[in-house]
């Protein structure tokens, strides 16, 4: 059995070892153990309780009848609510808070085990909870019903105008060249640019060629 893996933070080697033999045997499909703490306390540990996480579950196991037996409680990680720790002058506290039932905590802990506790917990933790998000979502999406548009009565629509009622676009009527000229003849007297007596015979001019 390989594990070099779960030493990296100086671990109790026979006591992972004797920890990996018994949680082999309850480990579901698909499921791999990705860290443990081993306790330590300031005097000698005799027995220590351990926490280990795997990519489905959180295992607190507390060894009994003088180490012959270990009792285990297991939680989904959907059954977690979050994860925290408290560091203290003798090792560290890593504290468990699930969704429905007490929060549990194990003591003396060494510090830098319970900072790789909480890194992996809380991302086993995120990862859940996105699952759960997308999840959810995708139950709302399918008993949401499609939306479906009103037809319009058909007499509320309207009847196409017919050829008589169709709007007719009056265009622009054009000066024609005679009213052209008056004006620029107007326009040049106004400016001063010709007398009053040019404009008169000017405009006459003009007017008689209407």
């Amino acid at each position: 059995m390989y594990i070099e893996q779960y030493l990296n933070e100086e671990q109790d080697p026979k006591v992972v070892e004797k920890l990996l033999v018994k949680l082999k045997d309850i480990l579901t499909s698909g499921e791999v153990i990705t860290y443990i703490a081993v306790q330590k306390k300031p005097a000698v540990t005799l027995l220590p309780d351990c926490l280990a996480l795997s990519n489905k579950r959180l295992f607190l196991c507390k060894a009994a009848k003088l180490g012959l037996t270990t009792n285990f409680t297991i939680y989904n990680w959907q059954d977690i609510k979050s994860v925290t720790f408290k560091e203290e002058f003798f090792g560290a506290k890593f504290i468990v808070v699930p969704q429905h039932t007490e929060n549990f905590s194990v003591e003396y802990l060494p510090k830098i085990q319970v900072r790789k506790l909480y890194q992996l917990a809380s991302d086993a933790l995120e990862k859940k909870q996105e699952e759960q998000r997308l999840k959810d979502l995708e139950i709302k999406k399918a008993s949401t019903p499609p939306v479906m548009l009103k037809p319009v009565p058909e007499e509320a629509k309207e009847p196409p105008l017919k050829p008589e009622e169709e709007p007719v676009i009056k265009k622009p009527v054009e000066d024609d060249e005679v009213t052209i000229k008056l004006k620029k003849l107007k326009s040049l007297f106004e400016k001063q640019l010709i007398t009053q007596a040019e404009y008169e015979n000017k405009k006459n001019d003009i007017l008689s060629q209407f």
